[in-house]
């Protein structure tokens, strides 16, 4: 059984979703809102997972190309916008494409600190192994950051929920498209049940001034600073 893989409980597991260039870089093809502010934080949250030797699950979107002929236009396979941010990605991990299996190496967390799954849906829980680890896998917690609040967030979350896991939105590392779709849908997760909590709750405060990857004027520094909107919780 997969509950095997994590003999003992851990007290957190991290699950960075869709943390991709197309996402969180301007010139991605489906970037979202105040993705410097985002992006800060999610860089932060990284940070705290390696320094506390937390184990991370990354999920990623892909699409095929269909010869230039998909319907959606953006994580296509091959293409740098799928690729994961680079802090996003830590040096022992283990990649599994998406597919119709169930099966995970018994020893996967023993090996590896980060395990990335690939979905070809917004759900993640549409996806056989995925849906089988995030099932039967033991935490106390699972924190979510990435994208997006009103998609692969929300999805996510409730999958869990309905599992009867234990679940954080860490809300300032959440990106959204839509403000209010975004809005709703964290309400409606903190009415499930999920816990909304800002990143310096979970790991402190951040000096960065600059998210080191995305080269627009914002993320460079050369912007107005972005408001806060739905992101602060009081």
């Amino acid at each position: 059984m997969i509950r095997q893989l994590l003999k003992r409980r851990r007290k957190y597991v991290l699950i960075d979703i869709d943390t991709q260039k197309d996402f969180f870089l301007a010139e991605g093809r489906a970037y979202v809102r105040n993705h410097r502010r985002v992006l800060t934080h999610i860089r932060r949250m990284m940070a705290w997972a390696r320094s506390k030797d937390i184990r991370i699950i990354s999920i990623c979107e892909i699409h095929p190309n269909n010869n230039g002929s998909s319907a959606i236009d953006y994580c296509i396979d091959g293409t740098e916008g799928q690729k994961k941010i680079g802090y996003t990605l830590l040096g022992n991990r283990a990649s599994f494409a998406a597919d119709d299996s169930t099966d995970v190496p018994m020893d996967l967390f023993q090996r590896h600190r980060q395990v990335i799954f690939d979905k070809r849906t917004v759900d993640p829980f549409k996806e056989p192994r995925i849906e089988r680890l995030l099932s039967e896998l033991r935490a106390s917690e699972f924190i979510l950051i990435g994208a997006s609040a009103e998609g692969a967030v929300k999805a996510t979350a409730l999958g869990l929920l309905q599992r009867g896991k234990k679940v954080r939105i860490v809300i300032d590392a959440v990106g959204s498209h839509d403000n209010r779709e975004a809005e709703l849908a964290l309400r409606k997760m903190e009415a499930k049940g999920a816990k909304l909590v800002e990143t310096k709750k979970i790991a402190g405060v951040t000096h960065l001034k600059q998210v080191g990857i995305c080269g627009c004027d914002s993320c460079q520094g050369h912007a107005k600073k972005e408001p806060a909107g739905i992101w602060s919780k009081n």
